[in-house]
């Protein structure tokens, strides 16, 4: 199986990327990995909605441009469906045994994702109504698919 995230935005800071990877390295032994870190659009300050959406357009464009094809895509969004740490196993687990051999997980930017994005994606995904930095979703994304792949192989997680 292979995975890819595709996150809008650098990740700066060093707890961050210790953490992106310690989960990378996890993960190597049920996955291969791939992060796709892509350039953010500067939001001016009370940026009009116009310039905002032309912000999410520019990144979408990007995101899209990153995706191969026969991809799985998974977007990060708030109006996606909420699963629970097994639920998002069985999924991860089903798309593998259904001849997906490609999943793709978008985390879109701080205004969040263009509908061309949302569009394209198979599935969408929320980890909650609230809002989080990408930079730590991208923590928590890894964490969770690493719980996935512990609960598929049937070894020991923190419920």
């Amino acid at each position: 199986m292979r995975i890819t995230i595709i996150g809008v935005g650098k990740i700066k800071e060093k707890f961050f990327t210790d953490a992106i990877a310690e989960y990378s390295k996890r993960l190597s032994r049920y996955i291969k990995l791939e992060i796709i870190e892509l350039a953010d659009e500067k939001t001016p300050d009370h940026a009009s909605a116009a310039e905002e959406e032309q912000i999410k357009k520019k990144e979408g464009e990007r995101i899209l441009k990153s995706i191969k094809d026969g991809a799985y895509v998974i977007a990060l969004a708030i109006e996606g469906k909420q699963l629970s740490s097994t639920e998002l196993a069985d999924r991860i687990e089903q798309l593998s045994i259904g001849g997906d051999s490609h999943i793709v997980f978008i985390i879109g930017g701080s205004l969040g994702l263009d509908p061309e994005v949302l569009k394209r994606a198979d599935y969408l995904l929320s980890f909650s109504k609230m809002t989080f930095p990408h930079q730590l979703m991208r923590v928590v994304l890894l964490e969770q698919i690493y719980r996935s792949y512990r609960i598929i192989q049937g070894e020991p997680y923190h419920k």
